[in-house]
């Protein structure tokens, strides 16, 4: 039987996920819960509503979605509570049909279906050495889902990458391992307690899987958001150094914050990003931060 998973988006002509030109797709589920998401929508395994007032045209539908439900206030904005609306549920499900505010985030689709879909671009894939990157949420959740449409992509000679936080069992990581050419991976706190206060979780998996990614010898790279307040100081910066010089890796792109993620919260009826109001970094903010990287001997670039 085919294996299947919860895909939230097929993203074609990336250029940032990978050499080339290349197909992303994301899967829902992760098992951190960063403060500082920019991708709230991948955080559950299963399908969610999203509300966008903007598209809302006050229909028949909304009115009688936001009297069952109640409303959410945001400053000026006012609907329904997406939190609150039920796939399955017949008023939701008609909502659905006939609202162009309401749209869900997520379906089902198993390995052949994607891998036709990326197939589409697989004359790019050959003219600029790109191919299919896998991300998420934590794309490993669905860890059969993933070697299947991974071995399925080796068959046809894809080049194949995937963005994983590492937080996923030994076996499963290493099962997918070997069928990748390309390995994304964050570094987000090297002490474990202080990962667990921004994540939900601690880095020690993490780590144990990024310490095997660097001995298998394949194409590893590691990414740090610097997020204010959380790893951004310099005594972060030659911790997390350290302990990549430890682990076998010498390279780190840093990943100036944003706060690109803020209006997603929103669509979902959420208020918990943690990063309201927090303005953007740039580049030369942490030129401090990434010499340290330099002095303890790693290359550190943005």
């Amino acid at each position: 039987m085919l294996e299947s998973a919860i895909v939230f988006n097929v993203q074609k002509f990336s250029l940032n996920d990978g050499p080339g030109i290349r197909t992303v797709v994301f899967l829902k589920g992760c098992p951190l819960r960063c403060g500082w998401c920019s991708n709230p929508e991948s955080q559950k395994k299963t399908p969610e509503i999203e509300w966008d007032e903007r598209s809302c045209d006050g229909c028949d539908a909304s009115d009688a979605l936001a009297r069952k439900v109640g409303f959410i206030k945001t400053g000026a904005r006012r609907g329904p509570d997406v939190t609150r609306l039920q796939i399955g549920d017949a008023q939701v499900d008609e909502a659905l049909k006939d609202c162009p505010g309401l749209s869900v985030v997520g379906v089902r689709r198993t390995s052949d279906d994607v891998l036709e879909e990326c197939l589409q671009d697989e004359p790019f894939y050959e003219e600029g050495g790109g191919g299919v990157t896998l991300s998420g949420g934590e794309p490993l959740v669905w860890g059969h889902f993933c070697v299947e449409l991974l071995d399925k992509l080796n068959a046809r000679g894809v080049d194949t990458s995937i963005e994983t936080t590492g937080h996923v069992p030994e076996k499963v990581f290493r099962a997918a391992i070997g069928h990748l050419d390309h390995i994304f991976m964050d570094m987000k706190q090297y002490d474990t307690d202080l990962h667990k206060r921004g994540t939900g979780v601690g880095n020690e998996l993490i780590l144990r899987n990024m310490a095997y990614a660097a001995s298998t010898g394949k194409d590893l790279l590691i990414r740090t958001p610097v997020i204010p307040g959380f790893n951004d100081s310099l005594e972060d910066a030659r911790g997390m150094a350290r302990k990549l010089k430890a682990i076998g890796v010498d390279k780190v792109q840093l990943l100036p914050f944003h706060n690109f993620g803020e209006s997603k919260y929103e669509l979902l009826g959420r208020e918990d990003y943690a990063f309201k109001g927090v303005p953007n970094t740039h580049p030369e903010d942490i030129e401090d931060f990434r010499q340290v990287y330099l002095d303890e001997g790693v290359e550190a670039f943005l």
